[in-house]
């Protein structure tokens, strides 16, 4: 369904990029802007930036940017109407569309259909719970009992499925949901011969949100006893739904987390809902897995410490703290507490309260090291080789510590706990670290070497700018020369960091003066006259700002950033970014730092004599090979004098910029 052109203005003008973002990730202030790991690709050094004025956002690692829509669309893996749509729940603006019909379902985008019978069958659940006689005498009862208020039913949707085979199928059927479509999302089950049923009945049901607030599925827990069934049964992997990469509690936990600045991560579903009724709202859990790297990555966009709390089973937390130390290894502070025998977090709470339950994980929280070391020493006892065991396990855990003070401290800290000397332990973990770093070496051999381009030059002072080198006129390079945008940097050449560079001046400082009525978007349009350029994207938007200029308009970054075109979107977003400012420092203690405005006439006059420079050598390469091909003296002649033009032009340049020329 279309969405008209002023709702999508209206949802464009409300959404704030820093609004967006911070639903997903914990954004720190860095000067003008806003940093944070990227949420699209691994990393433990922020390289994302978010510039509020522009209402951008850029990645240096990645690459992904653009503004808060092209963000929900990535970071939801949604098109471009379905994030109009969450940004228009977000700010609470109405879309004037009409409802689906069952045909119109089967040509929406399957994933997003997906999301539309999850949340049916969401509130198909929790309106049973509510309102049904089976729903309020068997789930709510169950729900009160556990001790959950009304508006803590609410706030996670919980719900009851009724004890029939195929009540949600059909009522689905009633609205309109095809059986295939209920199946895909893990709702129902087919058996052979066609047979189709809920997978779902006789159980309370516990949805599982995304960050963004969206059921992707669903956990169950029968209330009956029966030996022949689970006690939890929970949704299949979907489209929409990997178990992995999921915490329950996310989205009714995020806002606390980032507050509270620590993450209390749980192992079931009631441990979350209590501990959120006692106001204990930065809790999540891992519904019963094993931690995962992506669970842990998840984390880490709110905060960087995390609680890990079991329950007094020690057969339980030993297998556990086997898989803890990638936590370490994502540079993540963890810190672990038990409950004493007979309690988990969800009886605890309940028992103690929240204040004492608070004052409990003050007191009995020990580092993920200590903890480890305490549990491994009680096993081991006087036993030597079981403690040689212990130190060499305990300095593997530390070793993954990728902080080298962090690292420090526990050495020290172990040291004394295990009774041995610091360095041993240090001397040990050095070992290891090296060995490691030999097989990344191994590794980065085999995937072979960058060939990364990185040309940055400068001219230290230009000639008179009304001396526009107009006496050396250069045509542009063969038409046959040019390919597609060569993405990958390796494949860039000279030219292509030229033009960029070109196409950056234009759009970042084409407003400024010169010289009293000479812009840099009139003095560098002036110099290039008729030239293109070989990279297709910078000749696009070279000829958008040229098309501007003879209506009086210079077209800087807003009019690229606000484009329908994809491309120049994305070109404007990485030539606007800035990826490091100066300290603050510099101005407290009154130190004077050049900006580029303040060297812009020497960067405009660089950057035309480079693309001269380049595309007269590009022209006398062409013409040798001419004059190689040809046996027409005549035609030799004509070519050697159009060879010692551009050889004029090339040395002339090289003299202006200071270059060697043979």
């Amino acid at each position: 369904m279309r969405i008209p052109e002023e709702t999508i203005d209206r949802i464009r003008q409300s959404a704030d990029i820093i609004d967006v973002i911070s639903d997903y990730v914990s954004l720190k202030k860095r000067g003008q802007n806003w940093i944070a790991c990227c949420p699209f690709h691994n990393e433990k050094t922020p390289s994302f930036n978010v510039s509020p004025s522009r209402q951008i956002y850029k990645c240096f690692g990645c690459g992904k940017a653009g503004d808060p829509v092209r963000f929900v669309m990535d970071i939801e893996n949604i098109g471009y109407p379905e994030a109009l749509r969450h940004l228009a729940k977000k700010y609470g603006i109405e879309v004037a569309e009409e409802q689906l019909t069952p045909d119109e379902l089967i040509k929406q985008n399957e994933r997003e259909s997906l999301f539309i019978v999850l949340n049916f069958a969401k509130d198909y659940y929790h309106s049973h719970l509510l309102t049904s006689e089976e729903g309020q005498g068997i789930g709510l009862s169950y729900f009160r009992e556990r001790g959950f208020l009304d508006n803590t039913v609410q706030a996670f949707e919980l719900g009851y499925s009724s004890d029939q085979w195929d009540a949600l199928l059909q009522e689905a059927g009633r609205r309109g949901y095809r059986p295939e479509l209920l199946e895909k999302a893990g709702l129902v089950l087919s058996k052979e011969g066609g047979k189709t049923y809920d997978r779902f009945r006789g159980r309370v049901i516990f949805p599982i949100h995304n960050v963004s607030g969206r059921v992707i599925a669903f956990g169950a827990r029968i209330l009956k006893t029966d030996k022949n069934q689970p006690k939890y049964l929970n949704s299949p992997e979907t489209e929409v739904y990997h178990k992995s990469q999921v915490l329950y509690g996310i989205f009714q936990a995020k806002n606390a987390i980032r507050q509270e600045d620590i993450c209390y991560l749980t192992e079931g579903y009631t441990d979350v809902i209590s501990l959120h009724q006692a106001g204990i709202k930065n809790v999540v859990a891992s519904s019963g897995t094993s931690l995962t790297i992506e669970q842990i990555r998840l984390i880490s966009r709110f905060t960087q410490n995390v609680t890990i709390l079991y329950d007094g089973d020690a057969a339980g937390i030993k297998a556990a703290l086997r898989g803890l130390d990638m936590v370490l290894e994502e540079g993540l502070n963890v810190s672990v507490a038990t409950f004493p025998d007979g309690d988990d977090p969800d009886s605890y709470v309940r028992k103690v309260g929240a204040e004492a339950f608070r004052n409990y994980l003050s007191q009995h929280s020990n580092d993920f090291i200590t903890f480890k070391t305490d549990i491994l020493l009680k096993d081991a006892g006087d036993n030597p080789f079981k403690r040689a065991e212990i130190i060499s396990e305990v300095i593997q855990s530390i070793s993954k510590i990728p902080d080298p003070i962090k690292r420090q401290v526990f050495f020290q800290k172990t040291a004394r706990q295990l009774q041995v000397d610091e360095q041993t332990l240090i001397s040990e973990s050095n070992r290891m670290l090296l060995n490691q770093q030999k097989q990344q070496i191994k590794q980065q051999e085999k995937a072979g070497p960058s060939n990364r381009v990185n040309q940055q030059s400068s001219v230290s002072a230009p000639p008179d700018l009304t001396e526009l080198l107009h006496e050396f006129p250069v045509e542009s390079p063969p038409t046959a020369s040019k390919t597609a945008d060569p993405l990958p940097s390796k494949n860039r050449s000279p030219l292509f960091y030229q033009e960029e560079e070109c196409i950056r001046l234009l759009i970042n400082y084409g407003a400024h003066e010169l010289e009293p009525d000479i812009s840099v978007c009139h003095y560098m349009l002036s110099e290039l006259g008729t030239m293109e350029f070989v990279t297709p994207i910078f000749n696009k938007m070279l000829n958008e700002i040229r098309e501007g200029f003879l209506s009086s308009e210079i077209r800087t970054a807003d009019y690229f950033l606000r484009h329908l075109n994809q491309d120049f979107q994305h070109q404007a977003i990485s030539l606007v970014t800035v990826r490091h400012q100066l300290s603050e420092n510099w101005q407290k203690h009154e130190i004077y730092v050049p900006t580029e405005v303040d060297k812009l006439a020497d960067a405009a006059f660089g950057n035309i004599l480079r693309l001269k420079k380049l595309v007269a050598e590009q022209q006398m390469k062409e013409i040798k090979q001419l004059i190689s091909q040809t046996n027409d003296p005549v035609e030799s002649d004509r070519l050697m004098l159009e060879y010692m033009h551009y050889k004029k032009v090339d040395i002339e340049i090289g003299r202006l910029l200071g270059t060697v020329i043979s």
